[in-house]
């Protein structure tokens, strides 16, 4: 046991209040709110990231919890074995369980290594580039445990470089700073070249968006990329050529990538020129809205349209405007699908399911003049596990419509 380690003895206790839903949690919930505990004055002063054992309202031991009293998620279950010794060992544990399911999946070690709850690491965020990975601890006790974390890592995927990105909206909810860092091996100073779906991608691990790359759309990338053969394709909120390079990898004669993002669209060029496709692939840097509007009005066409924006709706609160964001969105894409096309519709809002999602889709299609038929409805891949009780692990959707 290390210095970092804590022994289940020397744990603070935290109770739930009598009416929490204790049931819940033994079940597999993994989160106890504010509302739930008692806060005491003991438990309001635990350093946000401190293990303890969770007690239920009869004092029967549940498990070993990490506690922010500084979250609305006060309470994060990590294991509901009692005795538990969180310490190099019990990651070894997590990341072998882990690493059998992708090395199932992919012949290449490109994927999301740790998906979060549904692999029993609450906030943690793991994506693996090779002998690299790249770290979001986004909850406070991953952030105080990250030396054990890092070293069982590496003992069990045997990287050579783990990259800490500490950004994000999550690390703000959980009261941390922002903070990106090398925690073991040396920083690349080049963009990470990754095999996906015949496609190149080039990752941006010290400065790209979350960890470099969206791993979670690969199968969603696929299937459009298999309507793509022979066809112009249209790839808006491009990042780095997602879509784009994927559908160039299957046959497409011309795709065009639309971004805000001047860096991102560089990299999908990159992207382009390793996989020697850069003759069919053009990028436009500019708001979205807009390009999508401007094309309209010079009655351009293509037999494939992809949107895949950002979160417009990435809590409860900003969910009607999301959803009229993902209409607007639809309705300039329809008009610019040819007859028999296919329109491809993203959201990775949490905060937005899916028939609310699809309704405001439809709508926005019907709106621009044009009737679609519902051909595939995709998900975030399998390296991206989703655990039953927690619908926010269920964050990506994509509608293919054939218009």
């Amino acid at each position: 046991m290390t210095d970092t380690d804590i022994a289940p003895a020397s744990m603070p206790v935290v109770r739930l209040i009598p009416k929490a839903e204790a049931r819940a949690i033994r079940h597999g919930f993994p989160w106890v709110y504010a509302n739930e505990l008692v806060t005491d004055r003991r438990t309001r002063n635990l350093t946000p990231g401190t293990l303890a054992l969770l007690e239920d309202a009869n004092r029967t031991s549940m498990g070993v919890v990490t506690v922010n009293p500084a979250s609305k998620i006060i309470c994060r279950m990590l294991d509901q074995d009692p005795e538990a010794v969180i310490d190099q060992a019990w990651f070894a544990t997590k990341f072998t369980r882990a690493l059998a399911h992708r090395a199932r999946l992919y012949d290449a070690p490109f994927y999301r290594l740790v998906h979060a709850e549904a692999d029993g690491l609450p906030g943690v965020i793991i994506d693996r580039f090779g002998d690299l990975a790249v770290v979001q601890p986004n909850a406070a006790w991953a952030d105080m445990l990250i030396g054990p974390l890092v070293a069982a890592l590496q003992e069990v995927t045997g990287v050579t470089t783990v990259i800490m990105n500490g950004t994000g909206r999550a690390r703000t909810l959980e009261g941390l700073e922002e903070k990106t860092e090398v925690l073991a091996g040396t920083a690349p100073t080049d963009a990470l070249p990754v095999p996906m779906n015949g496609a190149t991608y080039m990752a941006d691990v010290m400065g790209g968006q979350k960890t470099g790359l969206f791993f979670d759309q690969r199968p969603n990338h696929a299937f459009a990329a298999s309507l793509s053969k022979d066809a112009r394709v249209l790839d808006v909120f491009s990042h780095v050529g997602g879509f784009g390079l994927a559908a160039l990898a299957q046959g497409a004669v011309s795709v065009l990538a639309v971004d805000g993002s001047a860096p991102a669209l560089a990299l999908a060029e990159q992207g382009a020129a390793a996989m020697d496709v850069s003759d069919r692939f053009e990028t436009r840097k500019g708001d979205a809205f807009d390009v999508l509007a401007a094309l309209g009005e010079d009655g351009e066409t293509f037999d494939v349209v992809v949107c895949d924006p950002p979160a417009f709706a990435p809590s409860k609160p900003s969910a009607e405007a999301g959803l009229r964001a993902y209409e607007r969105v639809a309705r300039l894409a329809a008009t610019l699908v040819a007859p028999g096309g296919y329109l491809v519709l993203c959201s990775c809002s949490h905060a937005v399911d899916l028939t609310k999602f699809r309704n405001a889709c439809s709508r926005g299609i019907g709106r621009g003049g044009r009737r679609g038929q519902i051909i595939h409805t995709g998900f975030a891949g399998p390296d991206h596990p989703l655990i039953p009780h927690l619908a926010e692990s269920g964050y990506l959707k994509a509608l293919v419509y054939r218009l």
